[in-house]
């Protein structure tokens, strides 16, 4: 029997309305083929179910063969499980990927294709799916999850999951996609990156020990060497029957020499200043910003709060590089006029602070060169766990925040940058 037209056109309206909310709750599949995908395994599983508890039929533009076909044709992997986490449906697919046949896995738990430490979260996200409709498994997401093949073997896949309620329970539809290329290729890109890195970090410390090596030499064998010069020519203005004017072209060997026991000095103070060493941080930053005054005019105020600091020889030397190619930086582009350089503790890390009053990034002549600088600084940073930070606008100068965590440059020998313990105030 039909039935009246009035309870026919009720009948597959509620139907109607009913498949709307079911197929609503499809969450990122990529595309309209995986929302199809989908949709025709729910629909069909549906069917199914409708065997046992025939109602009136709805015309469908896709016959139950089709839907089958559908699924069976996928290149990505189909499951469905009911409300108790069973396999109700393994497309062909899924037999491959999971080295399992459909005759086995139907029926079965769906745990025994996920590894053990993942089980127990698994269950429990495909329940709070069940009641809330959300989730955080996309295709496309870049969230990885990993799978359990029949022979033990793990291997990582992108999932979404859709779920169908109907008068005799829900059934969860999970599409499963094979990363393994894409995240063998990442896992090698990165591994490139730290080789990468790790070369960077080398080649920094077989520089910084050649600068220092050059600084030592300079210092030592060339510095004695100009004294010993100097030393001599003294004893030639003085000795006896020296006329005027070989006194005159010795007094003038002698201010050459000065001048370039001066050049010297400043050669090897920039490659490595023996301050650093020998002195400690602070003082190595108070030199290097009175120098900076100095040489371009460019005032530099500090506030230096380095009380109970303990640096390492690497930390000592990161720092005080970056404070270098910073200012080195605000000399060669910034066309400031003031510098506010600060160094402090906060919450267990150490916080470089180097702002310029000038014309900002945006307007300089090289805004749209890679500043190799720029780079070296994040490099150094990176070494020792640090982060960087720059703000800079048209007219409003630039900033440059450098975070590093205390303990990556502390050491355990007792040495200070203020061993008196006294209050450090700012410095122009």
């Amino acid at each position: 029997m039909s039935g009246p037209p009035t309870a026919r056109r009720n009948t597959a309206s509620k139907r109607s309305d009913r498949q709307r909310t079911r197929y609503a709750s499809v969450t990122g599949i990529a595309g309209m083929a995986g929302a199809l995908l989908l949709a025709a395994s729910a629909g069909f599983m549906a069917r199914r179910r409708e065997t046992k508890n025939p109602v009136p039929p709805t015309p469908s533009p896709l016959g139950e063969a089709r839907l089958l076909g559908i699924i069976r044709s996928s290149m990505e992997a189909i499951i469905t499980i009911d409300e108790k986490q069973r396999i109700v449906m393994f497309n062909p697919m899924a037999e491959r990927l999971f080295d399992c046949p459909a005759a086995e896995a139907i029926g079965t738990s769906l745990a025994r294709f996920v590894p053990e430490r993942f089980r127990a979260g698994h269950e429990a996200h495909v329940r709070q799916f069940g009641v809330t409709g959300v989730s955080d498994r996309q295709m496309g997401g870049r969230r990885i999850l990993y799978g359990l093949r029949t022979n033990g073997d793990e291997f990582p896949f992108e999932a979404s999951i859709s779920q169908f309620d109907d008068e005799n329970g829900k059934l969860y539809t999970v599409m499963l996609r094979d990363i393994s290329p894409q995240v063998d290729a990442e896992r090698s890109l990165q591994h490139s990156h730290e080789e990468l890195r790790e070369l960077s970090a080398n080649l920094l410390n077989i520089r910084e020990e050649e600068k220092s090596r050059i600084a030592r030499e300079l210092h030592d064998d060339l510095g004695q060497q100009l004294t010993a010069l100097k030393m001599d020519i003294s004893s030639l203005e003085l000795a006896p029957g020296t006329d005027a004017e070989a006194r005159a072209q010795l007094r003038g060997m002698q201010r050459l020499i000065d001048a370039t026991v001066a050049s010297m000095r400043r050669i090897a103070a920039d490659l490595r200043p023996v301050m650093l060493d020998d002195l400690g941080l602070v003082p190595a930053i108070d030199w290097l910003a009175i120098d900076f005054t100095n040489r371009y005019g460019i005032d530099v105020e500090r506030r230096i709060d380095a009380r109970h600091t303990i640096f390492s020889r690497d930390g000592a030397t990161a720092v005080f590089r970056i404070v270098q190619e910073a200012l080195t930086n605000v000399a060669r582009h910034a066309q400031a006029t003031h510098v506010d350089l600060a160094l402090y503790l906060e919450a267990g890390r150490c916080i470089l602070r180097i702002a310029d009053d000038g014309i900002g990034a945006h307007e300089r002549a090289d805004a749209g060169r890679k500043s190799f600088g720029l780079i070296g600084i994040r490099e150094r940073a990176h070494r020792l766990d640090g982060s960087v930070a720059i703000e800079s606008g048209v007219g409003k100068g630039f900033t440059l925040t450098v975070t590093f965590p205390l303990v990556t440059l502390q050491q355990d020998d007792p040495f200070s940058d203020n061993p008196d313990n006294t209050e450090e105030e700012p410095l122009r």
